[in-house]
């Protein structure tokens, strides 16, 4: 994971995302750079615009809140949103797959 933190840093410093900068950072936090997951992770991230990536992930968004005011008598009472189990299930399935991107 500290290989992917440290390519989203790299990107937001308006740096290069390549093998040196990434060895750069990663020996920085006192860790010991695989050679093989710096190669792997610019090979992964070659061609990927990252801004577009981002604003594509998918966010969980909050339940609206329940109105505060009971329906009047007449009114036929309103169809409620997606249950919290569903709301968590899109969720997770969006981080599945934002996960899946970088491997």
């Amino acid at each position: 994971m500290n290989y992917v933190y440290s390519a989203l840093l790299l990107h937001s410093a308006g740096k290069e995302i390549n093998e040196d900068n990434l060895k750069k950072i990663v020996s920085s936090i006192g860790e010991t750079p695989d050679e093989a997951k710096i190669k792997a992770m610019v090979a992964a991230l070659d061609g990927v615009n990252i801004e577009e990536v981002i604003s594509k992930a998918a966010m969980p968004v909050a339940a609206a809140a329940p109105a505060a005011a009971a329906p009047a008598a007449g009114e036929a009472k309103k169809e409620e949103g997606p249950s919290e189990e569903e709301v968590e299930k899109k969720a997770e399935e969006a981080a599945g797959g934002l996960a899946s991107l970088f491997g």
